[in-house]
């Protein structure tokens, strides 16, 4: 984040911040409307009319309103195995390089802004409804007004950051690594140069968009703003026209996200979010210990059945990552198992968040690859348990005949007295109603995904509250985190659709999956080169970021191979989540460490000890590529 050093650039700022909490609240009161709907509907049988338009309306314009205060918080996702290094080593250049990306970023969202000016006049002049005539209609101007100034606040944010950067860069003195990094970005406006005055084919143009996506994604730009930027330039060499590569920027910011199935991701994370404040999580850990306790490594176990649990009703990898790490970590060195055992038990079992239903991975997967939600969560249940038993019993068998790395499990065997176990028993009851109420409800054919969000997130809300664990700070934090979160996602979404659109005017990822088909290889040769394409790209990326990236190429080749896409999501997924415990990225490792309250346990430490759990999961992930009725057996 970089503060503001003048007395307007701190009033900007706090008007991006009055934007941005008014986007938060927007999105929370989401919830209330469909489940307003929902009671309508099923007690009533007089549904809210319009529920679906103004909730698909309402993510843009939520969207737009926090992106340019995200930008000022440093909140888009970005890789920093480069930038990290560089910012310690040579922070002018650093600075340089930031203050290159900022004028990019500038420039993108001015011409998001240009491209959706007309579209807002236009509507404005038409008086352009959503709805059906005669039934429900609602204006859509005043989002298309919010798109246009939220593009042009995030510019003129980036304009501001360019400008503070280009200070401190006038005032230090060159180096030689600033030169060469003056050296790169020429090497980069050259090769864009020559495509444009060339006549390259459209695989080359596709091939190189994608290539230097990759190197700016390397070197730390927003990977948003990466897939815009070569989205864009990508286009506009395929069209040999800027004015339809522009006019493409604003139809992406307004129609990607404009459904009413994407308001899964920011209801699901308020889920996630109402429950970690809820201490369900270790209302879980301690039905589990009172469960397993008793057996060799029990505790390992009771953390894996606690995150197996947890993951049911939140979705969210980082979440089972950052509670666990404070409620079993502690508890398992306190009766003898080692350190670097418990958190990387802790980081392994982690990745379950993201498999078992409902999880905010397979949501995205299936608007992008336009599958069912429910058939992909009907899918990982057998492999969300298959995979925590995989763990349950590699961690007993590891007590057992590698004790010298795991502890003296011995210590941990002990059971719960009467009261306790009646009071850890009780506990659970939240936990189970949350799972039937959101499962349950989508399975049972009462709710839609997105309403089981809205159902879900209002049920944890409710659970904390009666827990007495959500004042009117805790609330808001809540609010302004679900917002934060959803923001970068989404407009992720929107930027990896400029991305694949252009893929799609290349046909690159057609002509991949004709000559992989050719090739012989089949599906078990495309599978094993995928899996270690997602292992590889999970060591610098977010499992978001890797899905929107890769499934345009891939999907077709599935498709190409006779692929079941469900289960190939499932999958993916699986693969995805290998990831965040491989280094140097490792999301679950890194938010390991930072929960922790024990400075003396490396990085690496925390890497070696998820090392086994990286190894059941890959075996596991080849089983289910091996064996895809697996997957599919409940479908």
């Amino acid at each position: 984040m970089l503060a503001p050093a003048t007395r307007f650039g701190q009033g900007f700022v706090s008007v991006l911040r009055w934007m941005n909490n008014a986007g938060v609240v927007w999105i929370f009161a989401l919830m209330f409307l469909i489940c307003a709907d929902i009671v309508g509907r099923t007690v009533f049988d007089s549904p809210i009319r319009g529920v679906p338009e103004m909730v698909a309306l309402s993510l843009v314009g939520s969207v737009f309103l926090q992106i340019a205060f995200a930008i000022v918080q440093g909140r888009l996702t970005r890789s920093d195995m480069a930038v990290a290094p560089l910012e310690r080593r040579e922070p002018e250049l650093a600075n340089d390089w930031q203050a290159f990306l900022a004028a990019i970023g500038a420039v993108l969202f001015v011409l998001m802004a240009v491209g959706a000016w007309p579209d807002f006049v236009r509507s404005v002049k038409t008086r352009e409804f959503a709805g059906v005539e005669g039934l429900f209609k609602v204006q859509v101007w005043p989002v298309k007004l919010l798109l246009v100034v939220g593009a042009a606040a995030a510019a003129l944010e980036l304009v501001r950051q360019l400008f503070a950067r280009l200070r401190a860069s006038f005032a230090a003195p060159p180096k030689p690594a600033r030169i060469w990094a003056e050296a790169v970005v020429l090497v980069l406006a050259l090769v864009v140069f020559a495509l444009a005055v060339g006549e390259p084919t459209e695989r080359t143009i596709g091939a190189a968009m994608i290539a230097i996506a990759l190197v700016l994604i390397a070197l730390g730009m927003p990977i948003a703003l990466a897939l815009l930027a070569t989205g864009f330039l990508g286009i506009a060499l395929l069209k040999n026209d800027v004015g339809i590569a522009v006019r493409t920027l604003s139809l992406a910011a307004e129609g990607t996200i404009s459904e009413y199935v994407f308001a899964t991701v920011p209801l699901f994370v308020l889920m996630g979010l109402f429950v970690n404040v809820s201490e369900i999580g270790r209302d879980a850990f301690r039905a589990a210990q009172l469960v397993f306790g008793r057996i060799r490594g029990g505790l390992g176990v009771a953390t894996v059945a606690a995150n197996a649990i947890f993951a049911a009703i939140t979705g969210i990898s980082i979440a089972s990552a950052a509670i666990f790490t404070k409620i079993a970590v502690p508890e398992m060195v306190r009766h003898g198992y080692t350190p670097k055992f418990a958190v990387g038990l802790t980081a392994g079992s982690s990745v379950l968040g993201m498999l078992i239903p409902p999880s905010l991975l397979l949501i995205i997967y299936g608007v992008i690859a336009e599958v069912s939600i429910g058939d992909l969560f009907l899918a990982a249940v057998v492999p969300g348990i298959l995979l925590a038993l995989a763990f349950a019993v590699g961690t007993v068998l590891m007590a057992i005949f590698w004790p010298g790395f795991v502890g003296r499990t011995g210590e941990a065997r002990a059971a719960a007295d009467g009261a306790g176990a009646g009071s850890s028993l009780l506990g659970m009851l939240p936990v189970l109603g949350l799972i039937v109420l959101v499962l349950g409800g989508i399975y049972g054919g009462v709710f839609t995904p997105t309403e089981a969000g809205a159902a879900g997130a209002f049920g944890a809300m409710c659970i904390a509250l009666l827990k007495r664990r959500l004042g009117g700070t805790a609330l808001w934090d809540v609010i302004r985190e679900t917002g934060e979160v959803s923001v970068a996602i989404l407009f992720l979404i929107i930027s990896a659709s400029t991305f694949s659109r252009m893929l799609t005017l290349t046909e690159l990822p057609q002509d991949m999956a004709q000559f992989l088909a050719g090739t012989g290889l089949g599906m078990p040769g495309f599978l094993a080169a995928y899996l270690i394409l997602l292992v590889v790209l999970g060591m610098v990326l977010d499992s978001t970021s890797i899905l929107l990236i890769l499934l345009p190429l891939a999907l077709p080749v599935v498709t190409e191979l006779g692929g079941n896409l469900v289960w190939f999501g499932i999958v993916t997924v699986i693969g995805v989540e290998i990831g965040l415990l491989t280094p140097p990225f490792g999301l679950s490792v890194f938010v390991i460490k930072s929960s922790l309250a024990d400075d003396s346990l490396s990085l690496g430490a925390i890497f070696a000890g998820a090392f086994p759990f990286v190894l059941i999961t890959t075996a596991v992930t080849i089983l289910l590529m091996a064996f895809p009725a697996i997957s599919t057996f409940l479908l």
